[in-house]
């Protein structure tokens, strides 16, 4: 394993994404992932309050308190960068997303306490606001986060799914205002570029390097949905609408070509881009099986040269228009 650092943290370069586990993933099938993850030396292990509320029986809390379980019983939690994401939890009538939880200072409080109590732990070491809430005022989002710092919730926070734009505000308000700044961003991000009128809906597609040079190098950011749901090695399993364009040929082949050099997996060298980047996105990793896991961590040790990472980008620029 490699590693990162993210604000005050050391992180592994990879971080395991828990969506489903405990809910499509049984509680013996997480447990072995999370053990294998942090024997072949991964820390950093993300989850949400809100996992997998649309799943029959669940209420969202499933992944938190498998989690929680998980860290009681095998004692480790110091060895671990805890992550959780509140906002997105549906929090009324109506439908979802439209009715997700938000970010107002009253929910971010309650929210990230509730957490805490499914978890077992008395502290975050990274939240996150899910989902970016427009009805909320930036200030009171910015308030709310840096009070669960000041009240020893999280020691770090973070945002994900948030336009770049909003997100550099949000950090200049905390910086004027003396309070914590957001330390991590999380977006949809992968090798292929998504169509240029792709409807991902709440989901913010990372705009590759304009949006890691905009959110500045202090700011670690993490990619998921980076496999794209294994369209790249699975032939069954076609690309999602919004990668199938008419840019997307080339650049799948020059990915091929470069796993053919190498001897990876398209997947391994997908992740091996993105951590060889400059600046380096982090991925999290959705797995369900050992097999997937240990793919993915092996491409940690997995070094493009200079000329592999300038002939991906050079393909991947391609404009991506429909046919």
């Amino acid at each position: 394993m490699r590693y990162r650092t993210m604000g005050t943290r050391r992180v592994s370069a990879l971080c395991l994404g828990t969506l489903p586990f405990g809910t499509v993933v049984d509680e013996a099938t997480a447990f072995a992932l999370l053990d294998r993850f942090t024997e072949r030396g991964g820390t950093f292990v993300d989850t949400a309050n809100c996992y997998c509320f649309w799943q029959p029986g669940s209420d969202g809390g499933d992944s938190e308190r498998l989690l929680g379980r998980w860290l009681a019983s095998r004692g480790n939690r110091d060895g671990v960068v805890l992550a959780s994401k509140v906002g997105a939890l549906p929090g009324g009538p109506g439908e979802w997303p439209a009715n997700r939880e938000g970010l107002s200072r009253p929910v971010v409080g309650a929210a990230v306490r509730r957490s805490l109590e499914r978890l077992g732990t008395d502290r975050l070491d990274l939240l996150y606001g899910h989902v970016d809430d427009p009805a909320t005022p930036l200030e009171e989002t910015v308030a709310a986060f840096a009070e669960a710092v000041a009240d020893g919730l999280a020691e770090q926070i973070g945002m994900s799914n948030q336009r770049v734009e909003r997100f550099t505000r949000s950090r200049d308000l905390a910086r004027r205002a003396g309070l914590p700044q957001y330390a991590a961003l999380q977006q949809r991000h992968s090798y292929l570029t998504p169509a240029p009128d792709a409807d991902f809906d709440y989901q913010v597609s990372l705009d590759g390097p304009a949006d890691t040079a905009a959110v500045g190098p202090e700011v670690t950011v993490l990619a998921y949905g980076a496999l794209l749901n294994g369209a790249y090695t699975d032939p069954a399993k076609p690309l999602p609408a919004e990668y199938d364009h008419a840019g997307s040929p080339r650049a799948l082949a020059e990915l091929r070509a470069v796993a053919r050099e190498t001897g990876a997996t398209a997947n391994q060298v997908v992740y091996a881009w993105m951590l060889g980047g400059s600046p380096a996105v982090l991925p999290l990793v959705g797995v369900s099986r050992l097999g997937q896991l240990d793919e993915a961590l092996d491409a940690v040790d997995l070094d493009l040269t200079a000329d592999q990472l300038a002939r991906l980008d050079a393909a991947r620029t391609t404009v991506a228009v429909h046919p």
